[in-house]
């Protein structure tokens, strides 16, 4: 608590700091206080505390913990011997319906004198509207309001919206760079070309149903794929993988100047979080002596939790094995489907234009993509259930035990659940698929998914846009209508009465409780999001714009949420975000790899670079033939009987997307010399760009410190001057308690520290 006004300056006129004008917030919305230097409160010490008012001394949300803190431990019973305690014990025997700190009153009108004032209005004003999506976030306010931990969630909500405007704006530029080459794209030129792509009859794409097709009927998909498949990728896949480091460390940097300028510096663990919960107490038989406190405590024997661990192992396997399941089940639908539309297509007269531009492939990816999205959010939605059930008959000791338990099993299924699909066709699809006349099948019946001539990448766009988009779409509807309708049928009837019969507390229990998890589903929303902004982005440029659109708006929705359709939480302090931390490392370091391997095989990059190097006989234009060179021949009459088009037509051979030996050769159809060429290339492009992100990713980490230097020395100097304010508070007062002449007093120390200076200089 403040002891004396601190003499640090809070900010630094920055230049060109009247541009951001429009962005910032009033000065006594932003900084509600002044900045002090800050000790622990002590009623002992009271009168060398700045009070000005005892009722408004401590912010709002140190007064709500205060009062959790007392009715968490006070005693209420006492049953075999044993007291009972604590308003958590009562919640979970349904004594008491609910407990929760009340709002301070009506989010739409202030408060009238000579009540205190209405932060709940002032939030609802200034953050809470949708209007002020470009604003600033009054983080000091929300910190006194809800508390540290909740406003370090949205401190880092908007840091991370920050540092995605600038990947928004280099992804945006290589998206239209894409589209400004589109149409002097090499390869789109040749495929569109009726005189090449027109002229290159390909092998069929299912068995008997499908029929042989020319390349320039991917005209369109060849130049879609351009978008997203050009020299562009390659830079961006290393800009985000060098972005994911400075993004991680600057919020190192702004959590230790955040510790700093919310009293965090010496913060230990909230100490409710190590509070045992109530289901652990009420099933322990057994009592254990605590090493450091001495004290008896209720123990449970490790024989009792190994069956739940055994059982909550085995869950969480079985339901990413369902995942994976299902992931199978949805390429079964494709493989199944495609013949479907490929033979629709063909027979209708009528889709002969709409053929140009979509594709049978593309029907099938998109169909496929949004049947995935669906089963995803199915699986999603009963996991959650089961998970908490799972969790909760493990009977973790702790609340932190309990959030460690779920954190685990939520992130290691929805990480399986949303990326799975993702990683199949980045990775899998097309890679082994076989050649004419000799395919792998599913099953022994489906024959494997083969890539369009331009590549897997646009499938993969198409998959990560559907998901990613339609997940952010569909949080964001269920947040803000799912408790807005639920409000509303629960205040139906309360509506009748008058408003001085509406009392405040059961305005507040009309509203949703926010929960102990409130905090652990928004952060994992926000890391799955980061995933996919991160894991796959060389696919997609654009995922970071539209995460930054998406998180403009969240930032709001959850603010609305907070302050108008949810009863305000218990406040606790926090001084980073945790486990989810490490997380975010990890997926960064992850990132790396993927992006490198998309590049290599999902791309078409690479192979390009081959043939422009290596075996390019223009000099003028390089890459001129590549489409020819890229495409392997397959003579028809190779085909076995079940694999033979129905329609049979008078081609001698057809082409496929491979590096084989043509079928002159005594070695027909096995792989050539340019494949193992294009292959060496792509295992040392991933070697060259993952040495390159990661060494630049160290340098970057040993460079940038995580404790700012001006924090550094801000720590000190308030470490000194509440040492001084302390020194010379406890030296008046032995001068008042030994009642002795402030002059004599000053003599007799400077005559003992004479004393010890002489003392010191004989040694």
């Amino acid at each position: 608590m403040p002891i004396k006004e601190s003499d640090i300056p809070r900010t630094e006129h920055l230049p060109f700091n009247c541009m951001f004008a429009p962005v910032k917030l009033p000065e006594t919305v932003k900084y509600p206080r002044p900045e002090y230097f800050t000790v622990q409160f002590n009623r002992r010490r009271q009168e060398l505390f700045l009070i000005d008012d005892k009722a408004t001394f401590f912010k709002s949300s140190s007064r709500n913990r205060i009062v959790y803190y007392i009715l968490s431990r006070c005693p209420f019973g006492i049953e075999d011997g044993k007291i009972k305690f604590g308003i958590e014990r009562l919640l979970n025997s349904n004594t008491y319906s609910s407990a929760y700190p009340l709002h301070d009153g009506q989010y739409w009108k202030p408060s009238e004198a000579p009540n205190p004032v209405n932060e709940r209005h002032i939030l609802h004003k200034n953050w809470a509207r949708f209007s002020y999506f470009y604003k600033e976030q009054p983080l000091d306010l929300i910190r006194d309001y809800y508390g540290e931990k909740i406003a370090i969630y949205f401190v880092f909500l908007g840091f991370y919206t920050e540092m995605l405007f600038i990947a928004a704006l280099v992804g945006l530029a290589c998206f239209i760079y894409g589209l400004l080459s589109m149409g002097s794209n090499p390869s789109s030129v040749e495929i569109c070309d009726p005189n090449v792509g027109g002229q290159m009859i390909m092998c069929p794409l299912c068995d008997q149903v499908c029929d042989y097709w020319r390349l320039n009927t991917t005209c369109w998909a060849s130049k879609f794929s351009h978008l997203f498949d050009n020299e562009s990728t390659v830079f961006f896949a290393i800009f985000m993988g060098i972005w994911v480091t400075l993004f991680l460390e600057f919020w190192k940097q702004r959590q230790a100047r955040l510790g700093y300028e919310w009293d965090l510096v010496d913060f230990e663990e909230e100490q409710q979080q190590h509070q045992l919960r109530p289901e652990f107490e009420a099933m322990c038989k057994h009592r254990k002596m605590n090493a450091v406190t001495k004290e008896m405590e209720p123990h449970m024997p490790l024989f009792r939790h190994i069956p739940w661990y055994f059982l909550s192992g085995a869950t969480v396997t079985l339901w990413m094995a369902l995942v994976v399941t299902s992931m199978v089940a949805v390429i079964v639908y494709r493989l199944s489907v495609f013949a479907a539309f490929a033979s629709f297509m063909e027979s209708e007269a009528s889709l002969q234009e709409v053929k140009r531009f979509f594709t049978p492939q593309l029907a099938t990816s998109l169909t496929g993509s949004c049947l995935n999205f669906i089963v995803i959010l199915i699986l999603n939605f009963f996991y959650e259930k089961i998970s908490a059930w799972i969790t909760k008959m493990e009977l973790p000791r702790t609340y932190q035990e309990y959030e460690s338990s779920l954190t685990l099993k939520m992130f290691l299924f929805q990480f399986v659940n949303f990326y799975s699909s993702c990683f199949y066709v980045a990775f899998f699809k097309g890679k082994f698929v076989g050649y004419p006349g000799k395919y792998t099948y599913l099953f022994n019946v489906w024959r494997s998914e083969e890539c369009d001539p331009g590549g897997c990448l646009v499938e993969l766009t198409t998959q990560l846009t559907i998901i990613m988009i339609g997940k952010q779409i569909f949080t964001n509807i269920k947040e803000a209508i799912y408790p807005l309708v639920l409000n509303w049928w629960r205040r139906r009837k309360a509506r009748t009465n008058s408003e001085k019969l509406y009392s405040r507390w059961e305005q507040d229990h009309d509203l949703q409780c926010f929960g102990q998890l409130g905090l652990f589903y928004e952060y994992l929303e926000t890391v799955i999001q980061f995933g996919f902004v991160t894991l796959f982005v060389a696919s997609f440029p654009l995922a970071p714009l539209f995460a930054l659109i998406n998180n403009i708006v969240e930032i709001r929705v959850d603010a609305w949420k907070l302050t108008t359709q949810y009863r305000r939480p218990v406040a606790a302090k926090a001084h980073s975000i945790g486990v989810w931390q490490d997380i975010l490392a990890g997926m960064a370091v992850l990132s790396v790899a993927t992006n490198a391997f998309i590049v290599a095989f999902t791309s078409d990059i690479i192979p390009r670079l081959v043939y422009y190097y290596a075996y390019s006989t223009n000099t003028t234009q390089p890459l001129s033939g590549y489409v020819n060179n890229s495409l392997s021949i397959f003579l028809t009459a190779d085909f076995p009987n079940h694999t033979v088009p129905l329609d049979k037509r008078d081609f001698t051979t057809c082409r496929y997307r491979d590096y084989r030996n043509p079928p002159g050769d005594e070695n027909k159809y096995l792989h050539n010399m340019q494949f193992w060429h294009v292959l060496a290339a792509k295992m040392t492009f991933i070697i060259i760009m993952e040495h390159i992100v990661f060494l630049v990713k160290f340098l970057l980490a040993w460079m940038i410190p995580d404790v700012p230097k001006d924090v550094v020395d801000r720590i000190k100097r308030e470490k000194l001057m509440t040492v001084r304010i302390l020194h010379d508070f406890e030296l008046n007062k032995l001068k008042e308690k030994l009642g002795l002449n402030p002059n004599e007093f000053s003599k007799h120390v400077m005559i003992e520290e004479n004393k010890m200076q002489l003392a010191k200089s004989t040694i």
